[in-house]
């Protein structure tokens, strides 16, 4: 009888706390946060961050890249559908900001282009050895010898190890040190895509839904919870978008339907 409560409790904890679980990627959800890790070299051959001509929902980009998971991924003009954010699929820029008509022609944007333009992104090399390899580092920052960049995208800002908001142009100050202009309301509560780097071999993602929307000072001491050596934030606010098989949808509140987005992170079934 005892063992038969014994089983009875785990299966319990295991369907409270594990929503879905596939091989290398666990999900769980806790406190409207979704937590997901994914382990192993196997996984990292499969993840690819894709650019949608025209704006789409992470839901048609789940569709059509017949994907496992899909995360939005980096910023955009939703007034033009061009991008703010550097992405790189197969090997080859596939989204750059400096053809952004808007961006360059904006004075903000141009008296602060270096900051913008060398804002966080999230990589994956090929190496030697037949390695796969992450890396959050700025978009400037030179590929290491012997690897070679397969695929990536930029957002921002960086979390860990150090929040970087002034650094990558989310703030900015006056010479009193008091915040005169913030971008993707870094210092306000709003959902979040987060994506972070544990040792060598996890990466994690968080998908912090409206149900506890947080600030970046927030989401910088949830990483520190869970450890993670490096971690940085996609788009958020209404952009905070997940798709897991049919299983899981994550979408804004304020648009029941998703976003329209320009570049996603995909995980391909095979």
């Amino acid at each position: 009888m005892k063992l038969l409560k014994l089983f009875l409790t785990v299966l319990l904890f295991m369907f409270c706390t594990v929503p879905a679980m596939a091989g290398d990627i666990t999900i769980d959800k806790d406190n409207g946060v979704y937590h997901i890790v994914l382990k192993g070299e196997k996984i990292k051959k499969k993840m690819k961050f894709v650019v949608s001509e025209d704006l789409i929902t992470n839901r048609e980009a789940h569709q059509k890249a017949a994907s496992t998971l899909t995360i939005n991924a980096g910023f955009f003009d939703p007034k033009n559908g061009q991008t703010i954010s550097y992405v790189v699929t197969d090997r080859m820029i596939s989204a750059d900001p400096m053809f952004n008509r808007a961006l360059l022609s904006n004075p903000f944007f141009r008296r602060n282009m270096a900051k913008i333009l060398d804002r966080s992104e999230f990589r994956i090399m090929h190496c030697d050895r037949n390695r796969y390899e992450y890396a959050i580092v700025g978009h400037k920052s030179e590929v290491p010898f012997g690897c070679a960049l397969l695929t990536s995208a930029q957002g921002g800002p960086l979390i860990l190890p150090e929040l970087r908001l002034e650094e990558e142009g989310f703030i900015v100050k006056n010479k009193e040190g008091e915040v005169i202009r913030e971008s993707a309301s870094v210092l306000h509560k709003a959902p979040r895509t987060i994506i972070g780097i544990k040792g060598t071999d996890e990466c994690h993602i968080l998908i912090i839904t409206d149900e506890n929307p947080m600030d970046m000072y927030e989401v910088k001491q949830l990483c520190i919870d869970l450890k993670l050596d490096r971690a940085m934030a996609f788009d958020g606010g209404a952009s905070t978008s997940m798709n897991y098989k049919k299983k899981i949808e994550v979408v804004s509140k304020d648009d029941g339907t998703g976003r329209m987005l320009k570049s996603f992170m995909v995980i391909q079934e095979k």
